[in-house]
């Protein structure tokens, strides 16, 4: 160990102290930066401040659950891939579909759960979509300017702030010299400081003046978080539009209310035959052989495609799928909205057996 070298550093720091003091009690001059310096300052402090604050308000709205929101960055801290989480909305759809089957989809109250559970779900991925947007095109480039930046510029106004001191303690030092080496010494000492302070001040200026121009970048951002929301509301009207259109089929079906009206009034034979009649009609044409080959199943554990001719799965999250000719037993075609590819059948459990 340097004990010279550790020594001196400990005298600075004496001196940085001693200063520090005699500044706060009045007793000592302090230098002053630029009135331009103050200002630009000021501004990267605004700067860090509304930007923590509108970075908290939007992970709220994104991600709600602060649970979940720990975990998120403890993930991205250690660079690991956080685990896929359904939406209170999938959890949702989910539930009403897995209803509709013990109900029966040959029932209106069971076809219409299976119908409203499967917009659920889409809804909800709809909803994981905007919020893996925005924190990808807004949350993340926000908390990367505060970490890196504005980490910098506080800093080296830290940095600034000491060789301040530094200067103050000589100029100090060479009003209480009374010898002639004293005061050589402490106007040397005094030129350095002055040196390594205005380099400080340079190096400290440009970094705040650069706080200005990066809110270009970050209008690039917000307008990536706007155009990802705009997506998000209009995906989940078109969906919204599409169960509205499918359930007023439901409801306003003269067949069915004929049917509901009758029902007390005929035996529970042609009841039945009835039921499964009005099922039938609500249903559309009628079902093609590869439309009744598909069968749904709830999976069992989340699944990333290898491939373009997969599809990757997610836990808890309900789809159809088929056996398929010529393929692997091990693999069958699912199929979720318009998406559709392979995945290995271990991964699924049938609703329907």
């Amino acid at each position: 160990m340097d004990l010279k070298k550790l020594a001196g550093q400990a005298g600075q720091f004496l001196t940085r102290a001693v200063q520090y003091t005699e500044e706060k009690i009045g007793s000592a001059e302090k230098t002053e930066l630029d009135g331009h310096f103050e200002s630009l300052s000021l501004q990267a402090e605004s700067a860090r401040h509304w930007t923590e604050k509108l970075l908290t308000g939007a992970e709220a709205v994104l991600i709600p659950n602060p649970g979940n929101r720990v975990e998120d960055m403890i993930f991205e801290k250690i660079e690991k891939r956080r685990p896929n989480r359904l939406s209170n909305l999938e959890y949702l759809g989910l539930d009403m579909v897995q209803a509709g089957n013990e109900f029966g989809p040959g029932t209106a109250y069971g076809s219409a759960l299976q119908k409203v559970g499967g917009a659920q779900q889409r809804l909800g991925l709809v909803e994981r979509e905007f919020v893996s947007n925005a924190v990808q095109g807004y949350v993340q480039p926000m908390r990367k300017f505060l970490e890196t930046e504005m980490k910098t510029i506080t800093r080296e106004k830290r940095l600034l702030e000491t060789k301040r001191l530094d200067l103050d303690a000589c100029k100090s030092r060479l009003r209480k010299a009374r010898s002639a080496d004293g005061q050589s010494s402490a106007e040397a000492d005094l030129r350095k400081a002055q040196a390594d302070f205005d380099r400080q001040a340079e190096i400290t200026k440009l970094l705040l003046e650069g706080v200005r121009s990066s809110q270009a970048a970050h209008l690039r951002h917000l307008n990536e978080l706007i155009e990802a929301q705009a997506k998000y509301y209009e995906h989940s009207h078109k969906v919204m539009m599409e169960l509205q259109t499918e359930m007023a089929s439901l409801t306003t079906n003269p067949d069915e209310a004929t049917r509901m009206k009758d029902t007390s009034s005929v035996p529970a034979r042609d009841t039945a035959k009835e039921t499964n009649t009005s099922a039938a009609k609500e249903n559309g044409p009628k079902e093609t052989e590869e439309d009744k080959s598909w069968r749904q199943a709830k999976v069992v554990c989340d699944y990333d495609a290898t491939n373009r001719e997969e599809m990757s799965l997610m836990m808890n999250e309900v789809v159809s799928y088929r056996e398929k000719d010529g393929q692997s037993s091990d693999f069958v075609i699912a199929k979720r909205g318009n998406q559709t590819g392979r995945v290995p059948s271990a991964y699924l459990e049938p609703l329907d057996d």
